[in-house]
């Protein structure tokens, strides 16, 4: 592992001050399930390391007395998930962090880390000079990419593996993102606007900007909600496909798959409309289901992705419809 300085600031300016060095050269951790192992296999080397842990606040989950909650980006994802404001009023981020990796791993992962993770795909893990890691090309298009995405909207088509991004998109949540110069909002699926394209990143954040809170509307509280993760192993395991979709008390739909490319992926406002305008039976559900998936282009060996993802859908439709 490289050397580099550790940080612990106990104000969030002095963090925000911290983490301003450009190109990479300060890194922001909190539970470092995945920023310590980059770091220990050369893929990334911070002269400064900048630990979030002890500001005051960062890891509260507070629900508003409008109905709206804030969970403060270094809330441990298992907290979220047994959290009683969490799992009353927004039931699907519960299951989805539930969800995620062991117990372990929840107890030390982060939200804000969890949505900033880098993808797990081989090629750029091991080093191989793809797209993200000094390339021109997808190293996978040609070679093993069984596990990788069904969206051709960008050079690369590794998978990002965040379970709570693909809940939150459903959710209509908005990320809070600081930084020296003040602080921005964005949806959560437009964090990951143009990863595919994007050589270095997979997240919209400029250096200097941190992760600083994850935003629910008090709209998203309650309704009806569907969740399912389908794995390889029964635990343990990223997502080949997973689907949140959620129907609020206003009658609003929304429909999002994981495990397709580098990032949630919001189906189409015109598929949701037509679930949430009324009953459906089941040539409708089918016919919505393949309409939503029209435009995947999966490669060879992901194909079966397809397929995963329009019973997923076909399931949440279901369950929205009977709820």
């Amino acid at each position: 592992m490289s050397g580099f300085a550790y940080e612990r600031p106990t104000t969030l300016a002095a963090a925000l001050a911290s983490v301003s060095l450009p190109n990479g050269r300060a890194l922001p951790i909190a539970g470092g399930t995945d920023l310590l192992v980059w770091i220990d296999e050369g893929l990334a080397a911070p002269e400064r390391v900048v630990d979030v842990r002890g500001i005051p606040g960062l890891d509260e989950i507070v629900r508003r007395p409008d109905g709206s909650l804030r969970i403060g980006a270094a809330a441990r994802i298992a907290d979220i998930a047994a959290h009683a404001a969490v799992r009353d009023g927004f039931a699907l981020l519960a299951e989805a962090c539930a969800s995620v990796g062991t117990p372990a791993l929840r107890n030390m992962g982060t939200i804000g880390g969890n949505l900033a993770q880098r993808p797990r795909c081989w090629y750029l893990r091991r080093g191989v000079a793809c797209f993200k890691n000094g390339g021109s090309g997808c190293a996978a298009v040609e070679g093993e990419h069984q596990y990788h995405g069904i969206l051709d909207d960008g050079t690369c088509r590794a998978v990002h593996p965040s379970d709570p991004a693909v809940a939150l998109a459903a959710l209509g949540a908005t990320v809070e993102i600081s930084s020296v110069a003040g602080v921005r909002t964005v949806e959560v699926d437009r964090l990951y606007a143009g990863a595919a394209s994007n050589p270095r990143a997979e997240v919209a954040l400029e250096a200097g900007e941190l992760i600083t809170a994850v935003e629910l509307p008090s709209a998203a509280a309650g309704g009806a909600h569907f969740w399912e993760k389908l794995m390889q192993r029964g635990a343990w395991d990223f997502a080949l496909v997973s689907c949140a979709a959620a129907r609020r008390a206003d009658g609003e739909v929304r429909l999002v798959l994981g495990g397709v490319g580098l990032g949630p992926w919001v189906l189409s406002s015109s598929v949701a409309e037509d679930v949430g305008s009324g009953e459906l039976d089941e040539e409708s559900i089918d016919a919505l289901a393949e309409r939503a998936l029209y435009d995947t282009s999966p490669l060879a060996g992901t194909e079966y992705k397809v397929t995963m993802a329009g019973a997923l859908l076909r399931r949440a439709m279901r369950a929205l419809a009977e709820t």
